[in-house]
């Protein structure tokens, strides 16, 4: 019996969870003009989850290297020859999952660079670049590349290096076979990711990574989407609810952030409650009387960025006016003197 699902990827065989198959349709749209892009969204709002949709989804057109920097040690991130080679040993795993449909042509390739770079560990950026090259060529098809976790390199230079070899690459795809396209996840965008490694003195805005573009999916879930996974769950457990009225109840709370809307469905699911108005807000207080992974989350952030929790209090509590100007980096800071 499929169950609802709050911690890592979802599985449609195994979870009850939104269709996504709209969302990779738009995004695919993106990897077939050949985008260079970033998926930055808020923790736990489905990026893993939808990155997998994603690789299935592309494996009838093009090989998928998907592959992550969560888990990858220091050691990996010293200087950019040791991230080229911890992302070559990251291209042999990911060429051993199912549903990246990557070639054995490429997978030999991978397999024998990573042996002749074992005993050093490392691998100069110009060689890494041929490797690039060389698995580009031997593709059976298209290379795709998705990298989650992107933030786990936050504080390195290193990536951001890394992330100029793919853009001057990009820049001369016409001339020399690339990656079709290079999708990144997180939960900061690129621009931010930089300001945390260059000076003050520096220009901020410089970003090797300028190629990308935007990426206007909407993730968040609406009526339809909560409509659709409670339809599925209703057709196993046959509870009479209203799925409309629930659905709309769901997403007036949430708005369409998708681990409260699973987590008010797995409460309403484990705790037996009836699928109404009233078993809802049962449910709806339950959640805000928990300790769970999102909020233990939100409350480390207030913890880390003391300007960001006196910008909330004030709005919230004080009742002041919060005025945004997209151009202030420090809208912050800007915003407490209001």
């Amino acid at each position: 019996m499929k169950k609802f699902n709050i911690t890592g990827t979802c599985f449609p065989n195994k979870h009850y969870m939104v269709d996504l198959t709209g969302r990779v349709a738009q995004i695919k749209a993106m990897v077939d003009d050949g985008a260079y892009f970033c998926i930055n969204r808020g923790r736990q709002f489905g990026k893993t989850t939808t990155l997998h949709a994603l690789t299935v989804g592309l494996a009838s057109d093009y090989e998928v290297y998907a592959i992550s920097f969560e888990g990858l040690d220091n050691a990996s991130y010293e200087t950019e020859r040791h991230l080229a080679y911890a992302i070559m040993r990251q291209f042999e795993f990911a060429a051993l999952m199912r549903g990246n449909n990557v070639s054995r042509q490429v997978q030999e390739i991978v397999s024998e660079a990573v042996k002749a770079n074992k005993a050093e560990k490392q691998i100069g950026l110009d060689d890494f670049s041929m490797f690039i090259f060389q698995m580009c060529m031997t593709a059976q098809k298209p290379l795709v590349l998705i990298i989650d976790e992107v933030d786990q390199a936050s504080n390195y230079d290193s990536f951001i290096r890394m992330l100029g070899l793919l853009r001057k690459k990009y820049l001369i795809r016409d001339q020399m076979p690339t990656f079709q396209s290079v999708i990144l996840a997180g939960v900061y965008d690129i621009k931010n990711l930089k300001l945390k490694i260059r000076p003050e003195a520096e220009h901020q805005y410089n970003s090797p990574w300028n190629i990308a573009a935007n990426f206007d999916v909407e993730m968040a879930f609406n009526v339809s989407d909560v409509e659709g996974m409670l339809r599925d769950y209703e057709n196993d457990h046959h509870t009479g609810m209203d799925i409309h009225s629930i659905a709309k109840d769901i997403i007036d709370y949430t708005s369409g952030y998708p681990f409260l809307v699973s987590r008010i469905c797995m409460i309403l699911d484990e705790k037996k409650l009836p699928w109404d108005r009233e078993g809802f807000l049962q449910a709806e207080r339950l959640l805000l009387s928990e300790k769970n992974t999102l909020f233990d989350d939100f409350t480390k952030k207030l913890d880390d960025f003391p300007e960001l929790y006196q910008m909330l209090y004030a709005l919230l509590y004080q009742g002041k006016r919060i005025y945004y100007n997209v151009s202030e980096r420090w809208i912050l800071r800007r915003c407490l003197v209001i």
